[in-house]
């Protein structure tokens, strides 16, 4: 058996893909399409909520942060994914892998972080609307935009390192993306204090979260079964958005555990592909689309900013004459 240092292996071979013949060309175009159209909606929204001071409140401060996340987290893949799509050798170098698992790591931990955030807000304004702007202060949300970007950072830095530290006794990783489970799984020795620390840092980034937006929805379910029909249809329309983000990024996370754990041969190549991708490169678009068309200020601000530049681009074109 042939031991090696993770930094001694100088590229990770990913075997997760198949050959496509003439069709890689075809997946290529989609992939670019569908990047294409996150950095768009993405992009947008984050200028849109920049430019209006109507916009400049806690909810869509954080709603803000979520869209970057979205940016920074199919940023971390799609590159690497058009490239290796258009590869005949799907290989990544260690240092590249590492910093991949780094990207897709602190993305799905900032992601939880973020939802869990935004629905404190949503608590604080259904259930406490009269102390709302005494709670929700401007250090306060600067605080919590700390709280949401640093400990996942924090946490996944010591993964990577812990990670990028051990020996290894071979270098395929099967799946389409670089990923710390499986190069854990490539160790040659004992990775207890790996195993314990990933079971640490899941506790923070995933289940603080998870604990926080469940407790968070009880209290706002009490307060709609108790309130007035107002409160409700407040409720309704501000979190149904939030909920069926934190529903999708739940169900996709779930199919990445479940087929990282368990043996999923039995499922077609392209299924696995697309259970293994569904949380990195269906969340960056359902967000600003789900978020774009449920949220009416939103929803006001882009299509006025749409029919201005419209406008703008109109008078340019057919200039009148004098």
């Amino acid at each position: 058996m042939i031991i090696l240092n993770s930094t001694q292996v100088s590229y990770f071979t990913l075997g997760a893909y198949f050959d496509t013949e003439s069709f890689k060309y075809l997946f290529f175009m989609i992939i670019m399409i569908f990047y294409s159209s996150i950095i768009c909606t993405n992009l947008f929204l984050i200028v849109v909520i920049c430019m209006n001071r109507s916009l400049h409140e806690p909810m869509y401060i954080f709603l803000c942060s979520l869209f970057v996340n979205e940016l920074y987290g199919s940023t971390g893949l799609f590159p690497f994914l058009l490239l290796q799509i258009l590869s005949d050798i799907h290989t990544v170098s260690v240092p590249f892998c590492f910093l991949q698992i780094f990207c897709v790591y602190t993305y799905g931990s900032v992601e939880f972080t973020n939802l869990a955030i935004m629905s404190y807000d949503r608590y604080l304004a259904i259930c406490c609307p009269l102390h709302y702007n005494a709670h929700m202060t401007t250090t306060k949300v600067a605080m919590l935009i700390a709280i949401i970007w640093l400990p996942p950072f924090f946490a996944v830095s010591i993964s990577v390192s812990l990670s990028s530290s051990l020996q290894l006794c071979g270098n395929i990783i099967n799946k389409t993306y670089c990923d710390n489970y499986f190069i854990i799984k490539l160790s040659c020795f004992d990775t207890r204090i790996n195993n314990v620390y990933e079971l640490m840092a899941a506790a923070l980034t995933v289940c603080v979260p998870v604990f926080v937006i469940v407790y968070t929805y009880m209290k706002i379910l009490k307060v709609c079964f108790s309130g007035s029909t107002q409160t409700r249809q407040k409720a309704v329309s501000t979190c149904t958005p939030h909920l069926a983000s934190i529903i999708n990024f739940s169900v996709a996370v779930s199919f990445e555990i479940l087929q990282s754990r368990f043996n999923m041969d039995s499922l077609p190549n392209m299924l696995q592909i697309f259970l293994s991708l569904y949380f990195l490169t269906c969340q960056p678009l359902f967000n600003p689309l789900i978020y774009g068309v449920n949220m009416s200020k939103i929803r006001i601000m882009c299509k006025s900013l749409l029919l201005s530049s419209v406008g703008k681009c109109g008078s340019s074109e057919f200039p009148q004459l004098e």
